[in-house]
C-alpha cells in the first residue's frame, strides 16, 4: 500500500488511538472529478466520516484514448489536490490517492506525478481498471445491504466505465470499457451540443461496443442492478424531479426505473445546448454538457442487459479506497476477513503463477530462502517489514516470463508482471517494484541507463537491488530444484565486514551445485550491502 502521511511524505508514522480509532483520507483521481473522503475507522470496521469534498477539474479530454493532460488540466489538478491536502491534514489523516482513466492512459502522466509529489506530497497511484471496479465493489458493500445478493455493478466515470458481477465479497465478472461521460461528449457531441443525428450515432456506437459485454453476461446472471458515480447519482436525482418526490437527504439507495431513464435521457437531447439544460430540474449545473452522453450509455446498457431498475450506491470509489488502506492497517486488520487484502493479494500471486510457471514447487522454495534472508539481514537493510511481501511476490513470479520465451526471460517476467490485470490488491507502485525485482533476479544488473529503475527513487532503488540481490541467492541455493538446502541461517561479522549465510543441507554433496551457482550469483547482494558474503553449508 502506498500511503502518504500528510506532513511527512515518503516514511509516514502511523497515528492510532485504540479509543477512537486510526483516522484514513482517501483521493479519488478521475476523468472529470476529484474526490477526497477524510474519516475514522470505528471498531466495527466501519468509519465516521470526518470531512468530504468534490471538485470537477476535468483532468482528461479526447474523443479516443486521452493520450495528453493539458497543461491547464494539470495545474488544475495540482490545486486541488493542494487543497485536499490540507483537508486531510486539519484530521492528521493517513492520505492514500489512486488516479483512473485520465491518468492511466496520458502519455505525460509522469508530469502531473511528478507535480504532484513535489508540490503536494501527495504520491499518487495509478489504478488498473479491473482494480478500479474491485475498490468501487468495496465501497458499494459498506453503502447497500446487497452482501448476499448476486449484483452487476455499473459505475460511469468520465473517461471509462466499470461493470462487474459480485456476490458478497467475491467479484466474478468485470470489465473495465474505455466509454465515459467526456470521452463520448468529445466524440459525439462537442461542446456539449446535441442533434438528433449525433444522439443516433452514438447510440449505434454504444450498441457495437457493447455487443460481447452483453455476450458474456449471459453466463453471469444477477439479482440487482447497482449504479454508482456522479452520473447516475445526478440521474437519479432529476428521476425524483420527475415523479415529484421529496429529495431525500442522501441519494443513496434511490431507485430509478427503466422507463424513467429513458425520458429523461429524451429531455436531455432534446435541449440542445448546456445552456438550456441548465432549466431541467435536479441537473448538476457543471455537468450539464457531458450528462447527455452519460445518460444515452446507461440507457444502452439498460437496454443490452435488460435492466428494468437502478439502485444507487452514494459510495464508490473513494470509500473502497478508504476501507482498503484502513484494512491494511496493522489495528485494523482483524476487523473484516473477508476483505484481508494480504489474502487476496497472496491469491491473485498464487494465480499468475500457477498459470504462467509450470515450476512451482521451485518457486515457493526460491521464495521461502529469500524471506529468510530478507529477515535475517533487517538490521543492515533497513527495509520496511511490508516490502517482504513484495520480495516474496517477486521471488514467485520471477520465471513468468518463460512462459513467453526461456530467452531474456526475466524482461518477459518484468513485461507480464507490469501489464497483467491479475495482481489484485496492489498498487501501480508495488506492482513495479515487484515487477522490477523479478527482472533482475538474473543476468544485469539494476543500472540508472536503464529508463523503469531510474524512474525510482533512490530509496526504492536500494530496495530492489537488496531484495533481487537476496533473490538471487536463493534460487541459486534450489538450482537443481530438489529443495536440498532446506533453510538458510545469516551472521555478521562487522569486523571482517563479511556476511556469512550458512545453507542448512542433509547432504552437501547434494547440494553442491545449488551453493556453487548461489556463490556465483551474489555479485548484486554484496554490491547492495557493501558486505561480502560468503556461503557454506552446514548439517540439518
Amino acid at each position: 500500500m502506498t500511503a502518504t502521511s500528510v506532513g511527512a511524505v515518503n516514511r509516514p508514522a502511523r497515528r492510532r488511538s485504540p479509543q477512537t480509532g486510526e483516522v484514513h483520507a482517501a483521493i479519488d483521481i478521475g476523468t472529470n472529478s476529484f474526490h477526497l473522503v477524510v474519516a475514522r475507522i470505528l471498531s466495527n470496521g466501519r468509519f465516521e466520516t470526518l470531512a468530504s469534498e468534490k471538485e470537477m477539474v476535468r483532468l482528461g479530454s479526447g474523443s479516443g484514448d486521452m493520450k495528453l493532460l493539458t497543461p491547464g488540466a494539470i495545474e488544475r489538478g495540482v490545486a486541488t489536490l493542494g487543497r485536499f491536502r490540507q483537508v486531510a491534514e486539519i484530521h492528521a489523516a493517513q492520505l492514500r490517492a489512486v488516479a483512473t482513466s485520465a491518468v492511466r492512459e496520458a502519455q505525460n502522466q509522469q508530469e502531473f506525478l511528478e507535480r504532484a509529489r513535489r508540490e503536494t506530497g501527495i504520491e499518487i497511484e495509478v489504478i488498473s481498471g479491473v482494480e478500479e471496479a474491485r475498490l468501487i465493489h468495496l465501497g458499494v458493500l459498506q453503502a447497500l445491504p446487497v452482501f448476499a445478493e448476486r449484483l452487476l455493478l455499473v459505475d460511469i466515470g468520465g473517461g471509462s466505465t466499470e461493470v462487474l458481477v459480485a456476490q458478497g465479497p467475491a467479484i466474478e465478472w468485470s470489465r473495465s470499457h474505455k466509454l465515459g461521460a467526456i470521452r463520448l461528449t468529445d466524440r459525439f457531441f462537442p461542446a456539449g451540443v446535441t442533434t438528433a443525428r449525433r444522439a443516433e450515432h452514438c447510440r449505434r456506437y454504444l450498441h457495437s461496443f457493447l455487443v460481447n459485454t452483453t455476450l458474456e453476461l449471459l453466463d453471469h446472471p444477477f439479482d440487482v442492478a447497482i449504479g454508482s458515480s456522479g452520473t447516475i447519482q445526478n440521474l437519479a436525482t432529476m428521476a425524483a424531479h420527475l415523479r415529484g418526490d421529496r429529495l431525500p437527504k442522501s441519494i443513496n439507495s434511490a431507485t430509478f426505473s427503466r422507463a424513467e431513464l429513458g425520458t429523461i435521457t429524451q429531455l436531455l437531447l432534446d435541449c440542445n445546448t448546456p445552456a438550456e439544460r441548465l432549466k431541467i430540474p435536479g441537473i448538476e449545473a457543471r455537468r450539464a454538457d457531458i450528462l447527455p452522453a452519460g445518460a444515452l450509455l446507461l440507457e444502452c446498457l439498460a437496454d443490452e442487459l435488460d435492466l428494468e431498475t437502478f439502485t444507487v450506491s452514494a459510495y464508490a470509489l473513494r470509500e473502497g479506497v478508504l476501507l482498503d488502506a484502513a484494512r491494511q492497517s496493522e489495528h485494523h486488520r482483524h476487523l473484516d476477513p473477508l476483505h484481508h487484502l494480504s489474502d487476496l493479494r497472496r491469491n491473485s500471486v498464487e494465480h499468475l503463477l500457477a498459470v504462467t510457471d509450470p515450476a512451482v514447487d521451485h518457486a515457493h522454495q526460491t521464495a521461502e530462502l529469500a524471506l529468510e534472508l530478507f529477515a535475517q539481514t533487517e538490521a543492515l537493510h533497513g527495509l520496511p517489514a511490508e516490502y517482504a511481501e513484495l520480495l516474496e511476490a517477486g521471488a514467485l513470479l520471477a520465471n513468468v516470463g518463460r512462459h513467453i520465451a526461456h530467452d531474456a526471460h526475466h524482461k518477459h517476467s518484468y513485461y507480464i508482471i507490469r501489464n497483467t490485470d491479475q495482481l489484485t490488491g496492489f498498487t501501480s507502485h508495488e506492482i513495479e517494484l515487484i515487477a522490477q525485482i523479478a527482472r533482475y533476479h538474473r543476468k544485469s544488473a539494476p543500472k540508472r541507463t536503464h529508463a523503469e529503475y531510474a524512474a525510482l527513487n533512490p530509496f526504492d532503488q536500494q530496495a530492489v537491488a537488496v531484495m533481487a540481490g537476496l533473490l538471487r541467492i536463493a534460487i541459486g541455493l534450489d538450482r537443481g530444484h530438489r529443495q536440498a538446502v532446506q533453510a538458510v541461517r545469516c551472521a555478521v561479522d562487522e569486523t571482517a565486514r563479511r556476511i556469512m549465510i550458512e545453507a542448512v543441507t542433509t547432504n552437501a554433496a547434494d547440494a553442491a551445485l545449488d551453493l556453487y551457482t548461489a556463490d556465483a550469483r551474489k555479485d548484486l547482494a554484496e554490491e547492495a550491502f557493501q558486505l561480502e558474503i560468503a556461503i557454506k553449508p552446514v548439517p540439518a
